[in-house]
């Protein structure tokens, strides 16, 4: 299939922030585009605030006057159904209500010629569902942009059970066209984006329930030490834990109560309150007037060793032992099982077991855990927390010797899998869950949580770098830990384990 011909004109129903921005980019691209809402000032506020954005380009040197002028020009403002008549693609982006949504397209579909496409940016309710009142099924299908809809790349292309491939593989190439970056996706609850991201919040809602650390500490975590833009809580304070809660509810829900996806008691207890986050100047942290931002909790500078051992190979933290030399530190390399041994302390990757356990397991009293980070050799911040059998000297002698190095060490107390490791894990766990049941190919998928999500990486070749097997060790040991279906690893996960597979490779 080939793009939408730019003579084809769009419709774009709905003049809010998504709508507006859609309408802005195929005018962009080139379309003539119907912005309809039945609220005239909701129109004209839409095309003013397309017109905003785009002397926003032109003052930044992106776009031309001419340019300008002639894509303001192929907006056309309506408030009249009717002149939707003759658009070859109409895209609804109104409210999330399936009802509402199927009333619409009944009306267009007796209004516009059989071939034109039906879209919906819903982000959450099912295509399948939303056809099934249709005199066409087969012309519907998902075209879910992310806010704001001009500068967020990626476009999920939703097909539901009657949707005729030709109008998804045509709705691909169009996005494409538009300079976005499209991926396939089936109507299941969330699509790709808004299920494989739900762990992203709810293992960090976990550790802080476990009182492992504060969120501005679990934040930094993930931000500093596995480049995520934003860490969860102020993420979640951004969205609004009104939206973020109702997602993870709805989720749960269309997946009849699969414990993966359980709510958090905590996001349930701010969004009662009112809490909601940046809108209501009060979420996890407080956004009023005057009021101090949380600072991340790091522990307080101590002394170093002079030397290390390295037992064995190290993997993904191999990188720590240059930063180790550079700093001073004799480093001396033996076989072994994959550990340093730094003074009284021994110090190995956490493998989802807590440090306490591991300790008594292994015979090996003072024993410290690293959490995951994506790049050792740059990382600012590293996550560790000690057994309960740790002594202090031995602790501080491991702080120091890190801190030498150039890292801001923060303390969690003993949670399973610490917090970066879990959450990684997890999200490759739900990423493979994705392709095992069709929702999308692993190219898509990780695609999908790079640009629809601004993920440093996908999880799925995340987690080919950190070793399927070692995730699918992880995983287990979060399950056996807290006896919970939520921590089950994906038959996939499993498979390429065992089998020596590539999970990225699968379709």
């Amino acid at each position: 299939m080939a793009a939408l011909d730019l003579s084809i004109k769009i419709a774009v129903i709905g003049a809010g922030a998504m709508g507006s921005g859609i309408a802005h980019v195929a005018a962009r691209a080139g379309h003539t585009v119907y912005l309809y809402d039945m609220n005239a000032e909701a129109v004209a506020r839409g095309k003013a605030g397309i017109e905003k954005d785009l002397r926003f380009l032109v003052g930044k040197g992106k776009l031309t006057e001419a340019d300008f002028a002639a894509t303001l020009a192929r907006v056309v403002p309506s408030s009249r159904i009717e002149d939707l008549a003759d658009a070859g693609l109409l895209i609804e982006a109104i409210v999330e209500n399936l009802e509402i949504k199927q009333k619409l397209f009944r009306q267009l579909e007796e209004l516009v010629a059989e071939s034109a496409i039906l879209a919906t940016n819903t982000s959450s309710l099912s295509i399948t569902a939303m056809g099934a009142t249709f005199a066409r099924p087969a012309q519907l299908a998902g075209l879910h942009f992310f806010n704001p809809a001009p500068r967020m790349a990626l476009v999920e292309i939703v097909s539901g059970l009657a949707t005729d491939p030709a109008i998804a593989a045509t709705l691909y190439d169009t996005a494409r066209a538009w300079g976005k970056v499209p991926v396939h996706a089936t109507s299941t609850p969330g699509f790709i984006v808004n299920r494989v991201a739900r762990p992203y919040y709810a293992e960090a809602l976990r550790v802080l329930a476990e009182r492992a650390a504060t969120p501005a500490t679990l934040d930094a975590i993930l931000r500093e030490a596995c480049n995520f833009p934003m860490g969860p809580f102020e993420l979640m304070d951004l969205i609004g834990h009104d939206v973020n809660y109702a997602v993870t509810r709805s989720v749960f829900d269309a997946y009849f109560g699969d414990k993966r996806f359980t709510p958090s008691l905590i996001q349930q207890e701010l969004t009662l309150a009112g809490r909601l986050g940046r809108k209501s100047g009060q979420g996890f942290y407080d956004y009023r007037e005057g009021a101090a931002k949380p600072q991340p909790v790091v522990e307080p500078a101590v002394g170093r060793v002079e030397s290390v051992t390295v037992r064995g190979d190290l993997g993904i933290a191999t990188p720590l032992l240059a930063r180790l030399e550079a700093a001073g530190v004799r480093v001396t390399r033996t076989e072994g099982k994959g550990d340093v041994l730094i003074g009284g302390a021994r110090v190995a990757l956490s493998d989802g077991r807590t440090a306490t356990r591991r300790a008594a397991e292994e015979g090996t009293p003072n024993l410290v855990l690293l959490d995951l980070a994506r790049d050792y050799a740059a990382t600012p911040r590293l996550a560790l927390s000690r057994a309960d059998q740790c002594g202090d000297g031995a602790w501080h002698e491991v702080v120091g010797t890190l801190q030498a190095a150039g890292i801001a060490i923060s303390r969690l107390d003993d949670v399973a899998g610490l917090l970066a490791l879990r959450t990684v894990c997890m999200l490759a766990n739900e990423a493979a869950d994705g392709v095992v049941q069709g929702i999308g190919t692993a190219h898509d998928i990780d695609t999908a949580m790079r640009y629809g999500t601004n993920y440093p990486e996908g999880p799925l070749g995340w987690a080919e770098r950190l070793g399927v097997g070692f995730v699918a060790r992880v995983l287990a040991n979060l399950r056996e830990h807290y006896g919970e279906e939520r921590y089950r690893v994906s038959p996939l996960i499993q498979r390429c384990a065992v089998g020596g597979r590539s999970l990225t490779g699968f379709s």
